[in-house]
């Protein structure tokens, strides 16, 4: 965000959501009911399995378009390769692995570029629709809001003791599962007027990117710890073990308190 705040910025009445919330993607109104969603992410592989990989980065990607209460559209393939020391084989599962979720999310792959780097890293740069009266930020959390969890956390910390054999394979197949998992319910919630604020839960778990979004929607919030929702109890031996913390999920906000998976947080007015 300080890199940023440097840039020359061209100003637009269009322009809904920019850089200034640091919010999931960038939001820009083509006419009165609807708006283009753009965002990017990659990352290193965080699984062995390179189609597991591929899916994880693209539903990754998609989520972001998801936490804005988007339809992906289109994606576009990033992809960093040391082609010396990656076979072809490889890369082309990785690939098939995104191009599958790209599928799932009824997205259309137009494309992509890749270039020669010192580890692989993989995501998509994705494009999506959404309603501007619709549209969901980080910045319209209120007080009185419940949260909302669409994935139990851990990924991160467990991701963390695969790669130091810290974890056995059942616990490996079952955060695959979770982190290859769309977030699509975040649109279905949306276009029903259900939620107005949401934020997409990744590299800085939910105390990062809820502070974010208190700070975006000028309020405070209040966790009942022990009744966050986790992936399973080895996530606190994990822990233990200085593994550090991370995440996949999007939270929102919702007026209502529904039953399944409502962690007991409420947003309040700062004094």
């Amino acid at each position: 965000m300080q890199v940023l705040r440097q840039l020359p910025i061209l100003n637009s009445r269009n322009l809904l959501v920019g850089t200034a919330t640091g919010d999931d993607a960038g939001v820009y109104r083509i006419d009165r009911n609807r708006a283009l969603v753009q965002t990017t992410d990659f990352f290193t592989p965080i699984v062995d399995d390179p189609i597991a990989y591929g899916q994880i980065a693209a539903a990754n990607a998609l989520s972001d378009v998801y936490a804005m209460g988007g339809r992906p559209l289109t994606a576009l393939n990033l992809m960093g390769i040391p082609a010396d020391l990656v076979p072809p084989r490889t890369i082309n599962l990785i690939l098939r692995g995104g191009a599958a979720k790209i599928k799932e999310a009824k997205c259309t792959l137009i494309g992509g570029h890749t270039i020669r780097n010192p580890e692989p890293i993989y995501g998509l740069a994705v494009t999506g629709l959404v309603s501007p009266r619709r549209m969901l930020t980080n910045a319209k959390a209120r007080a009185g809001d419940m949260l909302i969890l669409t994935k139990p956390l851990g990924t991160g910390i467990i991701t963390t003791g695969i790669k130091r054999g810290l974890t056995n394979r059942s616990l490996e197949r079952r955060v695959i599962a979770i982190m290859t998992r769309l977030n699509d319910v975040g649109p279905e919630l949306a276009e029903r007027g259900l939620l107005k604020a949401a934020v997409d839960v990744t590299g800085f778990g939910l105390l990062g990117h809820l502070g974010a979004m208190c700070r975006a929607s000028g309020v405070g919030a209040e966790i009942v710890a022990g009744a966050v929702p986790v992936i399973s109890a080895e996530v606190f031996q994990l822990m233990r073990s200085t593994v550090s913390l991370g995440a996949a999920a999007i939270i929102s906000t919702s007026r209502t308190n529904s039953q399944n998976g409502t962690a007991p947080l409420r947003f309040k007015k700062y004094c």
